[in-house]
């Protein structure tokens, strides 16, 4: 029986997929500009909804970085409920992102019944502004108790409010921040606007120190590239693995996988591009950007990227995307993976994270323009964020420390785990001219000819692209290669953000000190710069980060290169580390021994989840399987035997060395599977948080692998179809 249904499980899961070739005819509407934003209560809507002088405070809030004025509250909290009932919403709900990374909503209908019995809808500036979600259940780093409940929500009004979609009505979704009662941030987004904060008040001393009285504000501006997976959801409700720890557990390696490098940029399947343009009709909704989409290296691998935004309004949107593309995923009959690997001996999904600066002016601060070494303050910028990865580089790493991500870095698809800066040659030669106090020459603009009449010249960029680069200058702005598929990217922009402002105090406090003894100021900035230029010198790296010798050369600069996320996250509470945040008023002590702890538990949790399943799974689906073709080769070689005198020697030797490699793969299935369960319950006994993460690290990680190892092989000679789970040649090239 159970192999009948192993059998047709798979088989039907195949078949309904090769039904499955009429895709539905895209619905959306053809012209996004026109509904570009419907269900975001933006710009546009305030205008029409707003009274005027309600209108201009508001923005003000959100242009200027004000406080806001509680005295609005109720005119925006009744023209956003008008506006959301017009849409047919009826409820409303604080939407943040609390330290599980993902995010939280509670609902909360319109609907009040007034002192005479008479239902009326109601939404007042105490429901705008604060919100009350049970706080106990959430993650604190052991700061609450479960009978500790209250915590507040608190309307970020930077971030437009958006109503989501859903088949009974849409929700009001407010973007808020997370606290305790206490006042203690519990969330991404707390930490991530006071960041932003410090660099506004650094970066306007800069600007300030090169003459701009104008500049009211420096912004932090993100745009991230999501990578993802689709796979056939039949697939996906075969596989338990995918199911509760978002990757395969095993799966061996098919005869094709992506070495021919054919999906890379090639043409979208069009069951694929049904899906992405259902994703971007429900992004435009919301007013989200999405800008680019395209296939990505490995087989059913894709990525999106939207424009650019400030930090806070980028990393909402972010959310939002991996959201959207999920439901979406699930309405056309597909799964979204977003699991950093998904699938083993293939590229996994990362987050590129291009930061950059930005003035109140609308001024990229790190657009070096067409002749960057004579821009001052371009390179005061450049110095700051060089410092920033030379001294918080191990930060930086536990920033993007998971056991998902681990799997990745130090991939050919992804950077290593050590932190280093890619500049390219031109603005390479420009810092090492300033180091050595050479003069420095205004470049020609480079221009590539490429010989052919009826093509035009190129402008080439001040660097090329350096794809295994952490962090490369891309231009305009940083590509921060190292954030995982499935994270939050608001704790690496904190990090990043608060690092980049400690420098450019430092780089202001000795512009002015020298200012005072030199009076030609473009001398004494260049004086400063050449300090931080040759104190960071080893943090700049032009080669490929990939290569072995990379390694050893890191190691003869000092550079940190920690593999495992149970040792990185130490650097969450390492005593400079500490200092940068807590001085920046980005985190106090309390916030960041509770991050630690959350992203230690974190780490153990996921691991002892990955465990427990491949134990279940080979328990209930392996081991059942394996019998069965056991019994099978038992029952030939039986009968061969019978046989004995009247066939070969030779193929009853065949038939019982067919039989021996199996058994003896079967007993290291089972003997590895029990000795990983025994690790994980020792593991599990020791107290001191941080120690278990490094046990888990040293001795559960290559644990999980090596169980691997065995059930793979055993995939590779058990009969096919007795095997219990979607395989990756069906997986990655059925869809």
């Amino acid at each position: 029986m159970s192999e009948a249904v192993s059998l047709n499980s798979r088989k039907s899961a195949i078949l309904s997929i090769a039904r499955n070739g009429n895709i539905p005819k895209n619905e959306s509407l053809t012209n996004s500009s026109s509904y570009f934003g419907v269900n975001s209560f933006n710009d546009k809507v305030m205008r029409e909804k707003l009274p005027k002088e309600v209108y201009k405070k508001l923005r003000d809030t959100i242009r200027k970085g004000s406080k806001l004025d509680m005295s609005i509250a109720d005119s925006v909290a009744h023209a956003m409920k008008e506006w959301a009932i017009e849409k047919g919403v009826t409820h409303f709900t604080h939407w943040f992102q609390p330290l599980t990374g993902l995010t939280a909503e509670k609902h909360d209908a319109f609907l009040e019944i007034d002192e005479g019995g008479i239902v009326v809808e109601r939404f007042g500036a105490n429901q705008l502004v604060q919100g009350e979600p049970d706080a106990s259940s959430f993650p604190s780093g052991g700061r609450r108790s479960t009978f500790e409940a209250r915590g507040y929500t608190m309307w970020d009004a930077s971030s437009p409010a958006f109503i989501m979609d859903n088949p009974k009505g849409g929700i009001l979704c407010i973007p808020s921040v997370f606290i305790s009662y206490n006042g203690d941030a519990l969330d991404k987004k707390t930490p991530l606007l006071r960041s932003m904060e410090a660099i506004k008040n650094s970066g306007l001393r800069i600007l300030k120190l090169f003459g701009n009285d104008s500049a009211t504000r420096v912004v932090t501006t993100i745009g991230t590239e999501q990578e993802y997976f689709l796979i056939d959801r039949s697939f996906f409700s075969l596989r338990p693995d995918l199911q509760i720890t978002g990757r395969t557990l095993f799966g061996a390696q098919p005869p094709k996988g992506q070495q021919l490098e054919d999906h890379y940029f090639g043409s979208i399947k069009e069951r694929v591009l049904a899906f992405m343009q259902d994703s971007e009709t429900e992004l435009y909704k919301l007013g989200i950007p999405a800008k680019t989409r395209h296939n990505e290296v490995a087989p059913h691998q894709y990525e999106i990227a939207p424009i650019y935004a400030e930090a806070n309004i980028g990393a909402d949107r972010n959310q939002l995307i991996m959201e959207v593309l999920k439901r979406v995923a699930y309405r056309n009959g597909l799964s979204l993976l977003l699991h950093e690997k998904p699938f083993a001996g293939i590229n996994g999904s990362g987050k590129h994270n291009n930061w950059s600066l930005e003035d109140s002016d609308g001024n990229n601060l790190l657009d070096p323009g067409k002749t960057p070494e004579e821009n001052l303050q371009f390179l005061v910028f450049l110095g700051a964020i060089l410092r920033a990865v030379y001294k918080y580089g191990d930060l930086l790493r536990a920033s993007v420390a998971t056991a998902g991500n681990d799997h990745r870095l130090g991939a050919n698809e992804a950077p290593p785990a050590i932190m280093s800066v890619f500049l390219g040659e031109r603005l390479n030669n420009i810092l090492d001219d300033i180091k050595e106090g050479k003069r420095i020459k205004a470049a020609e603009d480079f221009v590539i000819d490429l010989g052919l009449s009826n093509l035009p010249l190129i402008m080439r960029d001040n660097t090329d692209r350096n794809r295994t680069s952490p962090f490369a200058f891309t231009g305009s702005k940083f590509e921060f290669r190292a954030i995982g598929s499935s994270a939050s990217v608001s704790l690496s922009n904190t990090v990043l953000n608060g690092a980049v402002a400690e420098s450019l105090n430092l780089i202001a406090d000795d512009i002015e000190q020298l200012s005072k003894k030199e009076p030609d100021f473009p001398v004494a900035v260049l004086k400063v710069l050449r300090k931080y230029i040759i104190e960071t010198e080893t943090i700049r790296f032009e080669g490929n980060n990939y290569d072995q010798a990379w390694e050893k050369e890191a190691v003869k600069r000092g550079l940190p290169n920690i593999k495992r996320s149970g040792y990185a996250l130490d650097s969450l509470v390492a005593e400079k580390n500490k200092n940068m945040l807590i001085n920046q008023k980005i985190f106090n002590e309390a916030e960041i021994t509770s991050s630690y702890h959350t992203k230690l538990e974190q780490y153990v949790k996921t691991l002892e989840i990955e465990a427990d399943t491949i134990n279940n799974m080979i328990r209930t689906k392996i081991i059942p399987a394996a019998i069965a073709y056991q019994k099978q080769l038992l029952d030939t070689v039986n009968g061969l035997t019978n046989l004995k005198g009247q066939i070969s020697e030779d193929i009853l030797k065949t038939e019982l060395a067919w039989l021996n490699e199996f058994n003896t793969t079967l007993n290291n299935v089972k003997t590895s599977n029990d000795t990983l369960m025994q690790n994980v319950k020792k593991g599990l006994s020791i107290k001191n948080l941080s120690e278990q993460a490094k046990y888990f690290a040293d001795d559960i990680v290559g644990h999980i692998e090596k169980v691997r190892e065995n059930v793979d092989l055993l995939e590779n000679i058990t009969s096919d179809d007795l095997w219990p789970l979607p395989k990756y040649s069906e997986m990655l090239f059925i869809l």
